[in-house]
């Protein structure tokens, strides 16, 4: 292997796009990996357990919390979301290119654990862009999109954290961006792995 696999964690507001985004990414390049995250959350209409998130009660959580299984976790929406150590430690043994789609809160707790990562924000236009885009969702109660709404507006304060920030104003521009920071971040010179294999020097 020429160059080193990539972590790229990828947050944003609830109705942003980054799960859109997230999937086109994987989509045109085989070789990137989704880490599948954990979730107290019951699943939307399509969503498949083990492929979109795994799917637990609250209890199993805590069971897993308990077992120190997880790099991050965190409380979002009266909900629990966590990575497992497990999926990066194995994609890291193995070299590959792993997306990390977390909210910021859990973004913030990975970045102080782990010494590599590029980290990705994604944003909409403005705030009445992002309610109008949950509300066609219809997968929200008011009470629940209210909570969504007003954890937005603290989780678009932590852009600053990241590495990178996109604005979907269009899925595509946004996609062209989101691919550009992936072809970059393998183009730089510190990843390029064993060099002297490539021009064929001895040591």
């Amino acid at each position: 292997m020429l160059r080193v696999g990539k972590t790229f964690v990828i947050s944003a507001p609830s109705g942003a796009g980054k799960t859109s985004l997230c999937s086109m990414l994987l989509e045109k390049y085989k070789d990137i990996k989704y880490s599948v995250s954990y979730t107290t959350r019951e699943p939307r209409n399509g969503e498949l357990n083990s492929q979109d998130y795994h799917f637990i009660s609250k209890s199993a959580f805590n069971e897993m919390i308990r077992n120190n299984e997880f790099v991050e976790w965190a409380k979002v929406h009266s909900d629990y979301y966590g990575t497992s150590i497990k999926v990066l430690e194995d994609a890291e043994k193995r070299g590959e290119d792993i997306i990390l789609d977390i909210d910021p809160q859990g973004a913030s707790l990975l970045k102080k654990k782990l010494n590599y990562g590029v980290y990705i924000f994604i944003l909409v236009p403005d705030i009445k862009n992002l309610e109008e885009r949950l509300k066609e969702r219809r997968s929200e109660s008011e009470d629940k999109l209210k909570i969504r709404l007003d954890n937005a507006k603290q989780e678009i304060m932590s852009y600053q954290e990241y590495d990178y920030c996109i604005i979907n104003n269009t899925l595509d521009k946004a996609f062209e961006e989101l691919q550009s920071i992936y072809i970059a971040e393998h183009c730089k010179v510190d990843d390029i792995d064993n060099i002297k294999n490539i021009i064929n020097l001895e040591e």
